[in-house]
């Protein structure tokens, strides 16, 4: 018997890539890239500020699979497309994490992302 529990997003999926959205052993959970795809579409949102909205609808989602919710998220890595997106990215951030004394951990790198896409994110939850 397996230790590891698969987690998946419903509609939303790494495409060919045969890797799960993330895995959890325990009470730990470790997301792979969350991204802002409308679950059952096939391509993402043209809109930045729609595929971040999305990305948070994402998390909250990939959560409650995980057993959890926001508040279990301990750290996060972000990867913007590009510097301009982050004050959108924090406005979204903000809006799951309203309390400045309880926030995850948080790094923001700037890198190329592929096909369109303006954010992803990793987590580490604890259960």
């Amino acid at each position: 018997m397996a230790m590891r529990e698969v987690i998946e997003i419903s509609g939303v999926s790494h495409g060919t890539a045969p890797i799960p959205m993330g895995a959890k052993i325990g009470n730990i959970v470790y997301s792979s890239a969350i991204m802002g795809k409308i679950p059952g579409e096939k391509h993402l949102p043209q809109d930045p500020e729609r595929q971040i909205t999305q990305l948070f609808l994402n998390i909250h989602s990939f959560m409650k699979k995980a057993g959890g919710t926001s508040g279990h998220i301990i750290q996060m890595s972000v990867y913007l497309k590009d510097n301009s997106l982050r004050e959108l990215f924090n406005q979204e951030w903000v809006r799951m994490f309203p309390d400045p004394r309880d926030r995850p951990a948080r790094h923001i790198t700037i890198v190329d992302l592929r096909n369109g896409m303006q954010a992803q994110v990793e987590i580490v939850a604890v259960l």
